[in-house]
């Protein structure tokens, strides 16, 4: 066998087998969370071992809104940081494939979480994760919340993928 054979059966690498579009039916197979608490409704531009972009539709038909604030409703910061984990779970998911669909991804860490503006009922908001790295089952990731290309908030964080 030469050296042109290899190449044409060798494995892809990860970051090079990218996924368009993942729909809420695939989304729940890999990650557990359920409403009231799934917190992402598409995950889109997927290329395993490296990067993501989830999409929340913000709706004002969300449970937190009756209480946060029911005459200026306004999107808690702690579920975008959420939705950050769990389009970054579907991330790890789809890196590493279906045997780890449906386990649970643990956070670990969150540092320099920032809010630049609110997120109100109406907005889409474009979540973008970039794993920064992995050490067994324990992933580092940074992310960015977007409005209409404007960043909402930002943060870095790490979690750990264990079995139920």
């Amino acid at each position: 066998m030469d050296g042109t054979d290899a190449a044409v059966t060798a494995e892809p690498k990860a970051e090079s087998r990218r996924i368009e579009a993942l729909d809420i039916a695939r989304i729940m197979h890999a990650i557990p969370h359920r409403f009231p608490f799934l917190l992402v409704d598409r995950v889109v531009d997927v290329v395993p071992n490296a990067s993501a972009i989830g999409i929340k539709n913000v709706s004002i038909n969300e449970n937190y809104f009756q209480g946060h604030f029911p005459t200026h409703p306004v999107m808690p910061g702690v579920l975008i940081i959420e939705s950050m984990a769990q389009t970054a779970a579907v991330l790890v998911v789809e890196t590493l494939g279906d045997d780890a669909a449906g386990k649970l991804v643990y956070f670990m860490m969150v540092e320099n979480a920032k809010f630049r503006r609110p997120v109100v009922p109406g907005d889409q908001m474009r979540i973008h994760v970039r794993k920064d790295r992995n050490r067994g089952n324990v992933w580092k990731f940074s992310a960015e919340a977007k409005v209409d290309g404007q960043i909402v908030a930002e943060s870095t964080f790490a979690a750990m993928i264990l079995d139920r």
